[in-house]
Order: C-alpha cells, then structure tokens, then sequence
C-alpha cells in the first residue's frame, strides 16, 4: 500500500498524465505492399515438385523464392517487353547482355545456344490467317518468334508476335505433374511439342488452299491469276523458314546433351518425328506449288498461241478481199471483167467464196 501523502502522489502523477495527454501520437507503419508485374509479364508462377503455387507473384519473388527451394523453379512468361523490363528480368535472372539485346528484337532463326549455365532455345511460331478466297495480297501464315531461357530453376519465354500464345501450354502441362517435376526442359518440351502441333496444323490449312487453287487452275473457266499462285508461294516460302531450321536444335536436344533428362530426351525424340513430318509436307507443297505455277505459265503460253493463231486466220481471210479489191482498183484500160454486165457481182461472190472456204478450213484446223 501506498504510504506516501496525497499531496505527494499528486505532484508524482500530475507531470505524467500531462506528458502523456501531450505526447504526440506515433506514426503507423503502412502495410508493405507486393510490386505488381509490369505489364509485358503474361504470367509468373513458382512449381515444386510439379505443383504449382497458389497466387501470382512478382517475378524477383518468385525468383528468390525458387532460390531456396532445390525441388521448385519459376516460369516467367513474357510478351513483347520494352527494354527496361527485359533489362530488369535479365539482371534478377543472371542473363548476359547479349541474351539481353537479343530478347528484345524479333525475327531470330530458330537456334540453340549454350552460355554458362543458362540456354537459349529459339522457336518461329506459325498460325493460319482465315480468309475467304486467295488474291494476290492475301495473309495466309502468320508467324512469330519465341526464345526460351532455360536456367537450373528457372525458365523465361520471351515471345513475339501475335501466334504461339502460352497459356494454353501452361494449363495443360499444369495437368501433367510428373512431366512437370522434370523442372525447365519439361516446359522447353511441351513449347516444342505445341510449336510443332501449329506446324502441322498450318500445313493442313495450306493444303485445302492448295487443292482450292488446283482446280481452279485446271477448270474449263480457268479463274486462278499467276499473281494469286506466287502470293500463295510466298507465304509457304514464310512456313518453310519457320519449320525447316527448327530441326537443328530439335535434334541436338533429341541426342546426348547436357539440358534435358534422359527420359526427356524420348520427348524430344518424339517432337523431331513430328517436325520431321511437317517439313516434308511443307516440301512437298512447295514443290506441288512449282509445278501448279509451271503448268499455269504453259496454259498461258498455248492460250496465248491460240489467240496468235485466231489473228492469223482472219488476217488471212481479210487479205484475200483486200487482194481482190486491189486487182480491180487499179483501172486498167484492157479489163474484160469492168466491162462484163455481170463483174461486179461476180468479184463480190468471188471475195465471198474465197472468205468462206478459207474460214472453213481454218475451223477445220483448229484455227479459228
């Protein structure tokens, strides 16, 4: 019990409540908040043992995150980023400059590329563009390109142009969890795989352009320009540069190589039968494409032909009402026929005559 004098215990408790009412209130912390991801990110997830972790983090996160965790690694996808986010990425996922300067261009041949412990995958992406007949300024085959970063527990696929979207890839090795527990090459697999399958699926669409353009080539009322063939050759000519330099790094990824697994490598294997596939179709439609351009270029040259014969006919035919005409203009004094009753309508029958029987043989020959 408090034996100290009321007066006392006053002036103790005074000044303190005083400084107390006085003190300035303390400042609170605001709640620290996440950094979102910029715009370019199209998704970003963390995957241990082929699970994939609720939530989407931002990429250094994720990146940290996978760091501490020797079962888990992150898939960074990207879509056409500018400079200062690919910069960014780059330097959070140990990427060189060069890797750097690549990612941001388009256009790259498909290719792979080993540096330190990081490699470069680069795939052309192909998508059919719907239309409703060929002219000579039709879009049949849209492509784009796609580089994948494979790291020990990471992977960024940097993807540009419109064809090759990921999400598609994502959900449904997401449903596959032992292939996901291969790490990186899973999802280096399953893009191959998904490329390839645009491939073959293009070719399909190209060949139905293909028999299209065939029979009208070859119809009695021939409708096919040469414009409309060599604007679908082109755009075969952009399928070819898309599907044949993929077999390179395909086949390398297929054999001994220190990327996949062993039992990844079967995958690849598989990938490289399809794309084999695909480039002998796309071959073979180049090389049908030729012949349907050659045969159109002879079916010119004899239509052509046949309008220089058609022309020599009738000038023939015109020349001998020209002939006679000419013989009986001259005016000679000693003409038995301009003094004949019946000249002038004999040389009318004999021009008609001579038309007559000359535009019958030449129907006759084919000529006219």
């Amino acid at each position: 019990m408090d034996q100290r004098p009321p007066t006392t215990r006053w002036r103790t408790t005074l000044p303190t409540l005083l400084r107390r009412a006085l003190r300035r209130p303390t400042p609170t912390t605001p709640p620290a908040t996440h950094p979102t991801n910029p715009d370019a990110v199209v998704d970003c997830a963390v995957y241990i043992d082929g699970q994939r972790q609720p939530g989407r983090p931002h990429y250094t996160d994720a990146h940290h995150h996978s760091r501490r965790n020797r079962r888990a690694f992150v898939w960074l996808g990207l879509h056409d980023p500018t400079p200062a986010v690919m910069t960014a990425v780059g330097h959070t996922f140990g990427l060189d400059d060069l890797h750097i300067a690549q990612a941001l261009t388009a256009g790259h041949r498909p290719t792979l590329q080993r540096h330190d412990d990081t490699t470069l995958l680069v795939l052309r992406t192909a998508a059919y563009v719907e239309h409703t007949e060929l002219t000579d300024t039709s879009e049949v085959v849209d492509t784009g390109d796609i580089m994948i970063f494979i790291g020990d527990r990471f992977v960024v696929t940097v993807r540009h142009g419109a064809p090759g979207a990921l999400t598609t890839v994502r959900h449904h090795l997401q449903q596959r969890r032992a292939l996901l527990t291969e790490g990186p090459w899973a999802v280096a697999y399953a893009i191959c795989a998904r490329m390839v399958d645009q491939y073959l699926d293009v070719a399909n669409h190209v060949e139905t352009d293909l028999e299209r353009l065939e029979e009208t080539v070859f119809a009695r009322d021939r409708t096919a320009d040469i414009a409309h063939i060599y604007q679908l050759k082109r755009e075969i000519v952009e399928l070819k540069r898309a599907v044949l330099p993929a077999q390179t790094p395909l086949r390398t990824l297929a054999g001994p190589t220190d990327g996949p697994s062993p039992a990844l490598r079967r995958w690849f294997t598989d990938v490289d039968g399809d794309l084999a596939r695909a480039v002998d179709r796309v071959n073979a439609y180049d090389d049908l494409l030729n012949s349907i351009l050659q045969s159109r270029l002879a079916q010119l040259a004899v239509e052509q032909n046949n309008d220089m014969r058609k022309i020599a006919a009738w000038a023939a035919i015109a020349a001998t009402q020209t002939a006679v005409a000419g013989i009986y203009g001259m005016n000679f004094t000693h003409m038995p026929e301009l003094h004949w009753r019946y000249g002038y309508a004999g040389a009318l029958l004999l021009m008609a005559t001579a038309a007559l029987t000359l535009h019958r043989l030449f129907r006759r020959s084919g000529w006219l």
